[in-house]
């Protein structure tokens, strides 16, 4: 019998989801993470998966992985000594950058510093037109001597990055074949294979932190295929990307920046998989963990993409996952602004004292204890009992404020809780609003660890009336994992004009982007049926000086039938663009400037087996004990198990459902129904 097990690697826990593809059977595990080597949580968590539910390492046929090990080298700037080689004359473009401020009102704050030093920054005399034409060919002596320069920096890793490029690489080829000959221990990042798009800040931005990340994944990666090679020898292992497909160790060697934001990008992934076994197509998701929220759309069962990011406040131009994310969750913590107001976050008070309630040491009032005071949290502790809480510190943490507000401890509590959910309504309003979409449009999908706690006042206050709550909230970062397909973004940046004869340079373009995904179809193995192909342009109005992506057509195979005519791109792109600012001028031009083909290859196989019971019994609860559910009066609540819940139950408001890595509140007046699948379907009393 084949398993498959997705592990995310969190700052707390390591999650794990397995699944078999023959029977159906789902089982999930969590243990503490390792902070100080990530692959070692991952070898002992599987290790104990495996012996608590009897399952052979030998029947592991594959081991997804979502790591969050090149977004802290970023943030900790803990990386490798990095050097850089460039064009003449462009040795200060990573700090001269882009004219935008890190903070719009805050004169004081800058960029982050480089991540290669002045000195480290490599100047070459070499130079190619905006057509790609050899202005200045580079000698082999000066080649040399910048290698030279390179070594003596000590760096492990260089970026090589020329105007340019994009058009023609031959510069950048020949400096790295130099390089290997001279230098084959510093490992290499060419733009024109890490992002081959133009705009050169933003290029030479992504490829300088590719090179910077490429060290450090190196020997994390080599650990961990080494570690799961001696404990699973027949699993094949998959790495997360920032886009939500999986790519080879091999791959994330050459590419680390690709991962960069590989966690919140797997939890998107498996709330889409949510989605279509509960047939709600469109979904914003509400991931909220112990310091952070994050959040994400999802239209018609698919992830929206985006192509420029800031990790670590460096921009990176590559597909991912478009997730924002806002300081507010468990540990986020209470405190008064100089101008006299309460705010939550995004300070947090972490794992470690952690939130008063836990007892080791913390003193700061923070969510979690709000949540215990007002009930909603067991006073038996998260874990299913196995951390306990103590109620007494929390009220001791917010006595203070409650004493400055005048208000009582649990309306106290209950503010502070409300201007953290005003902190995510606004998080969401940017990815839904502020592009185009109404929210009431939508369902509310929480997870994580705290997001079902909090997610009926985000509904509210964005008008949406229904809620799925995953059958396991904290591990849906490891089930997009196991459910994500291999993929491979391909691009050529070519500007024309929207028009018959830009049409036939697009149908060109496809071309030779369909040859590329066709060899790394064909290295990856990929079965015909298993295969699929997006084809996006990146497109605005002349004129404009940014442009929007917008998807052309998405098949098994695509040519230049499907491309379409100029007058029929012209209204998709007319559509787009209303979508995302509200008006579109049909009269005007347009022109495309990259040519994007996403190519994916299906590994998962959606198993029909599903272990379902159906019963029209009602539950019976466990406990009860009083929660308030507003600022006013506690109410008598009855306290469910999720893991007695069977399908097609329904559970009436007020409630509350625990369960292992979450809690779920049902409203006064809300109903919760449970599905085949066991997500919970929570419809919102319509006068909420």
């Amino acid at each position: 019998m084949g398993w498959t097990v997705g592990v995310d690697v969190g700052g707390t826990f390591t999650d794990f989801y397995a699944a078999n593809d023959e029977s159906g059977m789902v089982h999930v595990g969590k243990t503490s993470s390792t902070p100080s080597n990530p692959a070692q949580a991952i070898l002992t968590g599987l290790t104990a998966l495996c012996s608590q539910y009897e399952i052979s390492v030998d029947d592991i046929d594959r081991l997804s992985h979502g790591t969050t090990v090149g977004t802290n080298a970023l943030i900790q700037r803990s990386g490798d000594v990095v050097a850089l080689i460039t064009t003449k004359g462009f040795r200060d473009l990573l700090e001269i950058g882009r004219q935008t401020r890190p903070h719009m009102y805050d004169l004081q704050r800058d960029h982050p510093a480089p991540l290669v030093d002045r000195e480290n920054r490599i100047e070459l005399e070499e130079r190619m037109d905006a057509q790609g034409e050899v202005v200045t060919a580079p000698s082999r002596e000066a080649i040399e001597q910048a290698i030279d320069q390179v070594v003596a920096t000590g760096a492990t890793a260089c970026a090589i990055g020329f105007l340019f490029a994009f058009r023609n690489p031959a510069h950048e080829q020949l400096v790295a074949q130099v390089m290997r000959e001279k230098a084959p221990h510093i490992a290499l990042s060419l733009s024109s294979e890490v992002q081959p798009e133009f705009r050169e800040y933003e290029r030479l931005s992504t490829t300088v932190l590719n090179a910077y990340l490429q060290p450090i994944m190196s020997n994390y990666l080599q650990t961990l295929e080494d570690g799961v090679r001696g404990q699973a020898k027949n699993a094949t292992l998959g790495i997360n990307q920032s886009s939500g497909g999986l790519m080879s160790p091999q791959r994330s060697r050459e590419l680390p920046v690709r991962t960069a934001l590989s966690g919140p990008a797997a939890g998107a992934v498996g709330a889409a998989h949510v989605a279509r076994q509960t047939n709600r197509r469109n979904i914003i998701t509400l991931d909220v963990g112990g310091t952070s929220a994050d959040v994400a759309l999802i239209q018609n069962f698919e992830v929206d993409i985006a192509f420029d990011r800031d990790v670590a406040g460096f921009p990176i131009r590559l597909p991912s996952v478009d997730v924002e994310t806002v300081g507010a969750g468990g540990g986020s913590i209470a405190w008064f602004d100089r101008d006299g107001l309460l705010k939550m976050g995004p300070t947090s008070a972490g794992a470690a004292p952690g939130p008063a309630c836990y007892g080791l040491g913390g003193d700061q009032p923070t969510v979690t204890d709000a949540n215990l005071l007002l009930g909603r949290l067991s006073a038996r502790g998260l874990l299913d009992g196995d951390m306990g809480l103590d109620v007494n510190l929390s009220r001791a943490a917010y006595q203070p404020i409650a004493d400055e507000l005048g208000f009582s401890i649990e309306r106290t509590a209950h503010g502070a809780l409300g201007v953290m959910v005003a902190n995510m309504v606004r998080t969401i309003r940017t990815i839904s609003v502020e592009r185009g979409h109404d929210p009431r449009d939508f369902v509310l999908m929480p997870f994580g660890g705290a997001g079902p706690l909090h997610a009926r006042d985000v509904a509210v206050s964005l008008g949406i009336r229904e809620m799925v709550v995953p059958a396991a909230p904290g591990i849906v970062c490891a089930q997009g994992l196991l459910v994500s397909d291999l993929k491979e973004d391909f691009v050529v940046s070519r500007r024309f004009a929207l028009d018959d004869a830009g049409v036939d340079i697009l149908c060109g373009a496809l071309e030779e982007l369909n040859e590329r995904a066709d060899n790394w179809f064909r290295q990856e193995n990929a079965p015909a049926d298993a295969r699929m192909l997006q084809l996006v342009v990146d497109a605005r109005y002349i004129g404009q000086n940014f442009e929007l992506a917008v998807p052309i057509a998405a098949a098994p195979t695509l040519g230049s039938g499907d491309v379409g005519s100029a007058d029929e791109l012209h209204a998709i792109f007319c559509t787009t663009h209303e979508t995302a600012y509200g008006y579109a001028s049909p009269d005007d031009a347009v022109e495309i400037v990259n040519v994007r083909l996403s190519a994916s290859a299906r590994l998962f196989k959606e198993n029909d087996k599903v272990e379902n019971k159906p019963s029209s019994i009602s539950p019976e609860p466990r406990d009860h004990r009083p929660v308030f559910f507003d600022a006013g009066t506690a109410v008598k609540t009855a306290i469910y198990s999720r893991s007695d819940l069977q399908s097609s139950q329904v559970i009436n408001g007020p409630a509350i459902i625990e369960q292992l890595d979450t809690t779920t509140p049902v409203y006064p007046g809300d109903r919760a129904t449970v599905t085949a699948h066991h997500h919970l379907i929570i419809s919102i009393e319509q006068g909420a």
